[in-house]
């Protein structure tokens, strides 16, 4: 038997993603604040509060707190002990081991989203990439990069392991806020259109194109975040 291969018992069995856990209003608040984030209207220089954070966006205070705990175990956000809340600023090493650590998690969980693709989790992909296109067609360049992680994020889940998935889930956010902070942008932007290529690869069950195309795209936004002398839109 093929070791990639998940029962349809272990499927079954599968609880949800850490990362898919908030709860109503907190989760329709985490987009939102994530957003702020990437869109640097939240930078590594902001100095707020939980109680900013409240009136910003017009929610309760534990609300924030939910939020801000998930971006914490995200890396997004850094929380320490009588210190206000900070935007996390990684380093050029840390995003290439991070995305390192990527290239070895997707290869294996893409390989498994062909074996364990749904017509519900693929229509959700499809969806994504529709939504993620238009945002780069309406220059939010920030909601692109959140849509873009979640077409990752929701990849993964199809694939059914939930340990690698929720592993992917610490890295995933960490590669969207380097993306973020990336000042080689132009106002073209061809991500989604790698990511439709791999959901096809994936509908079509082809577990060795949709690696190759996910190395590939890895690859390239590797040499966007940390080669100085290439200038993309990027996001991944």
């Amino acid at each position: 038997m093929n070791s990639l291969a998940t029962s349809p018992h272990t499927r079954q069995m599968s609880a949800p993603l850490p990362f898919s856990r908030l709860r109503a209003p907190a989760d329709a608040l985490y987009p939102r604040l994530f957003e702020a984030i990437l869109d640097r209207r939240i930078d590594p220089a902001s100095r707020f509060t939980e109680d900013s954070l409240k009136q910003m966006f017009g929610v309760s205070r534990a609300d924030v707190r939910r939020v801000l705990t998930q971006l914490s175990h995200e890396q997004v956000i850094v929380l320490r002990a009588n210190h206000r809340p900070r935007v996390a600023a990684p380093d050029a090493e840390q995003t290439r081991q991070t995305l390192h650590a990527r290239r070895l998690t997707e290869a294996t969980l893409v390989r498994l989203a062909c074996q364990n693709a749904s017509a519900e989790g693929l229509k959700r992909l499809r969806t994504l990439v529709e939504r993620e296109r238009l945002a780069v067609v309406q220059e939010r360049r920030a909601a692109a990069i959140r849509l873009s992680g979640e077409f990752h994020l929701q990849l993964a889940q199809m694939a059914g392991n939930a340990p690698l998935a929720h592993f992917l889930g610490s890295l995933v956010p960490l590669t969207s806020l380097a993306i973020a902070r990336c000042q080689h942008q132009t106002h073209s932007c061809c991500a989604w259109q790698e990511h439709l290529a791999l959901l096809e690869a994936v509908e079509c069950g082809d577990g060795v194109k949709a690696s190759l195309l996910m190395n590939r795209h890895l690859d390239d936004l590797e040499q966007t975040l940390l080669e100085p002398t290439i200038k993309h839109y990027v996001v991944g």
